[in-house]
């Protein structure tokens, strides 16, 4: 590799090596993100490549934005919920509830949650997991929601009392099986 390439003749990396690094950084954390949106790995990670793809297209903007990794994780977001438009009005049925068992370590815990977070409408499992799940504040999720953090907390309590419904709801089917 040339310095040329290496260093674009500007003395910094190049925006290859730039990208690489920012992939690399947090690609796994949006695969993380959208997997717990979806429940579904595979569309997960389908939905992340295309959000990377696009990002690496328009790289000089994303990363010059406020948070390169938020874009990515909107613009794969956006495309799951695409992914779910498509697959609902195709088949016309209820929007499937199953959690793919494949991936490794994941514990009836985990499968609850999945399960329960499936059963939120978008807004609210958005908000729930950008909130509690990757740790943004309230003012962050507003921020990538688009939202007034007025109406991301409507969410997020509206969420949460779901939330705690459904998996109280689980405990109970699992103790009474058990």
């Amino acid at each position: 590799m040339t310095a040329e390439r290496s260093f674009g003749g500007t003395g910094r990396p190049s925006d290859a090596e730039d990208f690489d690094a920012f992939y690399a950084a947090c690609a796994g954390r949006v695969v993380g993100h959208v997997y717990t949106l979806t429940g579904n790995r595979t569309e997960a990670e389908d939905a992340v490549a295309e959000a990377f793809t696009r990002a690496w297209q328009h790289w000089p903007e994303v990363r010059d934005a406020d948070s390169p990794e938020a874009w990515v994780r909107r613009v794969a977001t956006r495309i799951a919920v695409s992914s779910w438009r498509k697959a609902f009005n195709r088949v016309r049925a209820h929007r499937r509830a199953a959690v793919d068992h494949s991936v490794p370590g994941l514990t009836e815990d985990h499968v609850a949650l999945l399960q329960a977070l499936q059963r939120l409408g978008v807004n609210e499992r958005r908000a729930v997991v950008l909130h509690h799940l990757n740790d943004l504040s309230v003012a962050d999720v507003a921020a990538e929601m688009g939202k007034p953090v007025g109406t991301v907390k409507t969410y997020l309590a509206r969420g949460r009392r779901a939330m705690a419904g459904l998996l109280d709801e689980a405990h109970q089917e699992e103790a009474s099986h058990g």
